[in-house]
């Protein structure tokens, strides 16, 4: 039995993936942790600040804040406890200090748990190598209570060409009266609206001729799902820093 403990219980995705461990037969939820714990139902064991929890769990899923960070990853370095991060919004000294955590323990990171989102990117990459001269664009579209933008996943996908193409720009959104595309462009768009739970276009535009990859993502349950695979994944390992593409090519 695989002892779990998420964060973010006062948000929705925290309520998701606690409700998607305790459906697990092979997992069970040994206790959470949220910002405002008083708020919560306490229908299982809630700790505000970790630095107060002596107890022990087999793996961490953080889907939370990038202002919790240090909360999470302390009592993970802690304990010695496995971590699936699936937060977004880090910042660069933020995402340094998470490859610094993945030296002394697991570390499973991915701006995106979902299979399919995964399987795009691998897609993207093969499009990048083979169409050369297309100018490259990404949209994606958020509910209107998101608050980082653009989506960790956009980055995520922007990066993976950038191996590609190394020397791609990334161009967060255009406006004014100068925004002609340069050579190396990569176009990254945002939209915020309604409850869109998250969709993801890679445009490819050439002479005559578009191709678009995209995902939609239908129900936040398909990122706790990830997310308690990448945990399973996890808990054995040695410490270092590991990515959807170490489970997939398991």
């Amino acid at each position: 039995m695989l002892r779990i403990m998420s964060t973010g219980y006062d948000g929705k995705m925290g309520k998701i993936v606690a409700d998607t461990v305790r459906a697990d037969e092979s997992c069970e939820l040994a206790f959470t942790q949220a910002r405002e714990a008083a708020i919560c139902a306490q229908d299982v064991k809630i700790y505000e600040n970790l630095a107060d929890c002596n107890e022990k769990a087999d793996a961490i899923i953080d889907f939370s804040h990038h202002a919790n960070l240090d909360n999470v990853l302390g009592y993970a370095l802690r304990t010695k406890t496995p971590i699936v991060i699936a937060t977004t919004g880090f910042n660069d000294e933020e995402l340094q200090t998470i490859k610094d955590a993945s030296k002394e323990i697991p570390v499973f990171f991915s701006y995106n748990m979902s299979l399919g989102v995964n399987i795009l990117v691998k897609l993207v990459k093969e499009a990048a190598k083979l169409l050369d001269g297309f100018d490259i664009e990404i949209i994606e579209k958020h509910h209107n209570r998101k608050v980082d933008a653009p989506s960790g996943t956009a980055i995520m996908i922007a990066n993976a060409v950038k191996e590609v193409l190394p020397e791609s720009n990334f161009v967060n959104g255009r406006s004014g009266r100068s925004c002609k595309r340069q050579p190396g462009d990569i176009g990254i768009s945002a939209v915020r609206g309604g409850t869109i739970v998250g969709e993801h276009d890679a445009l490819f535009a050439g002479d005559s001729e578009t191709i678009t990859i995209s995902h939609q993502a239908q129900s936040r349950q398909i990122f706790a799902n990830g997310a308690l695979a990448a945990a399973k994944f996890i808990a054995d390992k040695e410490p270092g820093f590991y990515n959807m593409d170490d489970m997939l090519n398991r």
